[in-house]
């Protein structure tokens, strides 16, 4: 008798509306916290599963909930929002989404993490004799501004739908479709975002003198944070400052007030984290001073949540029943992008596992002799948050699936 792999059984049993239902999701991207049609096509397809579904959980998220007999609770998690960027991928099925004169565009991959969890509750609904416990399924809103596995958590998620015994995830990523990336311990980095605003005193450009400068003040402090990673932090450890916005001024000819900077750092290491804060208020009120500020910078956390580790039992116990259902599974390193899921995992008090999910045309990578190789061409790619991101539908979506299935299965074993 053939015995087909996990990834085919389950292309059958979730039929074969997958590739429609992304498109969907592609096409109709939500900003963070303003998921409400996507959240409605969650909720709608976890009913039509045979989950229990609750809407509106830490605004818009949604959590879906099916029991089969006694047993471990594992949580299925997929967060649902995009990113206010105009999509350049010219695919068909493309975002064209304007809000508030802004383009939104799903630049992350986030509409392959909710269609593979739809997959996975179809899947799991529909082989019942295969496991024991519940599932709990949560798409979670606010991904991108790190606020949404925190807001699920303060309405109750665990208290209203039970603590699990593990939490599960993955993300999409361009690295080649059929492979999986798995790493114990920090995997994906600590995230911080600062508002800083730095105040001067305005004047005529022509009269540079008479007014306190805040854009020079401002490419003063943007050129110092450089030497945290490079002068304050140990070779052998890892942070990353961006400064990915400034905002002054309107006309040449004007010297503003105020000059806004918008920072994003990443680490691993907590102690790492909290000398790299301590180095930019050091630095943004020391130039502060230096440029005769007629009163101290502001600088305000919008976001921050911690790096997400994966537990080194859990991730090995998922690495098995992974590599059982997609052909590779590798480590990646850790990643310096970041990831709120691990709040969900803290708060609960369960173990993480959360691994990346290959999303690129392999044909890409024909060829390719040796890991250098492989990363060079993944380097090459469009990465997450660019405009030209596109994952392959064929086979992401269905190794998606499968492997969010098997790592359920791997911690919901049959009675016995």
């Amino acid at each position: 008798m053939t015995v087909l792999p996990i990834s085919a059984r389950i292309s059958i049993v979730v039929a074969m509306d997958l590739a429609d239902l992304y498109r969907d999701l592609h096409q109709h991207p939500e900003l963070g916290f303003a998921e409400t049609r996507t959240a409605g096509v969650a909720a709608r397809e976890l009913r039509a599963a045979g989950f229990e579904v609750t809407e509106g959980v830490g605004g818009t998220g949604v959590v879906g909930v099916l029991r089969n007999g006694d047993g471990p609770t594992a949580l299925l998690r997929a967060d649902m929002d995009a990113l206010p960027v105009k999509e350049k991928t010219g695919l068909p099925y493309a975002s064209t989404v304007v809000v508030d004169d802004t383009p939104v565009a799903h630049a992350c991959g986030h509409d392959v993490h909710v269609t593979c969890l739809i997959g996975a509750a179809r899947a799991l609904s529909a082989d019942r004799t295969a496991w024991s416990g519940t599932v709990l399924a949560v798409c979670q809103p606010a991904e991108e501004i790190g606020g949404g596995a925190t807001a699920m958590v303060a309405d109750g998620l665990f208290e209203r739908f039970g603590r699990p015994d593990v939490v599960l995830g993955q993300h999409v990523a361009p690295i080649p479709a059929g492979v999986l990336g798995l790493r114990a311990g920090p995997a994906f980095a600590a995230a911080d975002s600062l508002r800083i605003t730095l105040h001067g005193r305005g004047g005529h450009g022509s009269r540079p003198e008479a007014a306190v400068d805040p854009v020079v003040m401002a490419a003063q402090v943007v050129t110092r944070l450089q030497t945290i990673a490079s002068r304050e932090i140990a070779a052998t450890d890892t942070v990353v400052v961006t400064v990915g916005a400034i905002h002054a001024g309107t006309v040449a000819n004007i010297i503003p007030d105020d000059a806004e900077l918008l920072l994003s750092i990443r680490t691993y290491d907590p102690k790492v984290r909290e000398r790299t804060l301590a180095a930019v208020d050091r630095i943004v009120h020391a130039e502060a001073t230096a440029a005769g500020a007629p009163k101290p910078p502001e600088i305000t956390a919008e976001t921050g949540f911690p790096a997400a580790v994966n537990d080194p039992e859990a991730a090995e116990r998922t690495r098995q029943a992974l590599a059982a259902a997609v052909p590779i599974v590798v480590d990646p390193g850790p990643v310096t992008g970041s990831e709120d899921v691990g709040v969900l995992a803290t708060e609960s008090g369960a173990p993480l596992v959360y691994w990346l999910l290959g999303g690129a045309d392999p044909a890409e990578f024909d060829g390719a002799t040796s890991i250098d190789d492989i990363r060079a061409r993944v380097a090459a790619l469009p990465a997450n948050h660019s405009p030209l991101f596109a994952p392959v539908i064929d086979p992401t979506l269905d190794l998606g699936t499968a492997a969010l299935t098997a790592a359920a299965k791997a911690w919901l074993p049959l009675a016995t």
